[in-house]
């Protein structure tokens, strides 16, 4: 599947992580609010919910985060085309479910948002080997749209190695890298030199990959209505956080 043209310059941009509950849905939400005060006609987009009986519960966290209201695209199923009720990975939801995911649907909804809205902020489901049918898998998608990608990471045990192999997969299939979030919640308990070792790790490989200074922090504070983080460094064209 070739990358399609939907005629617009509405920008798709994903955000993956590199594994389920490392702050996907926090750092979309956050993300859209930080695009919106700065100007940008931004929405959120979810490939594929799982665990969901008819609407995804990741869009309805996405708008209370960004501080927007149900939309009419969601309303109408193009910010999540896929909704599963079994918590699975997605191929075995689509499978249970007696449907299988066909990407084409995905790129469709994503080019039918970014004919309106600009970014379209794809989060995934999982990570990026999470497979989308018996064929295909997420990054096969990234692969063939060449969507840029941001990758949400942290410094819990084994990121070092998880992070590592995520911007491998990345670089080696060209995909253009927006950058890198880490995510520090949760790492009150975690031994600081980790923490700082960690993020000299994937900063030092992102330089090496051509993208320095492509990472900002999600700190671990808890999200209120006031919440803001400094995107900045994964958008350095657009203006600094306006709150």
């Amino acid at each position: 599947m070739k990358p399609e043209q939907n005629g617009s310059s509405g920008e798709i941009v994903v955000v993956t992580g590199i594994d389920t509950g490392i702050g996907k849905t926090v750092v979309t939400g956050l993300l859209a609010r930080w695009l919106q005060d700065a100007g940008r006609p931004v929405i959120t987009m979810k490939a594929v919910q799982t665990g969901c009986e008819r609407f995804s519960e990741d869009i309805a966290e996405h708008r209370k985060l960004a501080g927007t209201a149900w939309q009419e695209a969601d309303a109408l199923g193009l910010t999540c085309p896929y909704v599963f009720p079994v918590p699975c990975s997605p191929h075995l939801a689509a499978r249970l479910n007696g449907g299988r995911i066909d990407p084409r649907q995905i790129v469709a909804s994503a080019n039918r948002l970014a004919a309106e809205f600009s970014p379209v902020l794809l989060e995934g489901a999982g990570g990026l080997f999470v497979p989308l049918n018996e064929r295909e898998l997420f990054i096969d998608l990234l692969a063939e749209q060449k969507w840029p990608t941001i990758v949400v990471t942290g410094p819990r045990l084994g990121s070092i190695n998880h992070t590592l192999a995520a911007l491998e997969a990345i670089e080696r299939r060209d995909i253009p890298l927006q950058g890198v979030v880490y995510n520090l919640a949760g790492s009150e308990a975690t031994d600081p030199r980790i923490v700082d070792d960690s993020r000299q790790v994937f900063s030092d490989r992102i330089r090496a990959m051509g993208y320095g200074g492509r990472i900002c922090d999600l700190p671990a504070v808890a999200c209120t209505p006031s919440y803001c983080v400094d995107f900045s460094p994964l958008f350095p064209l657009d203006n600094e956080c306006m709150r």
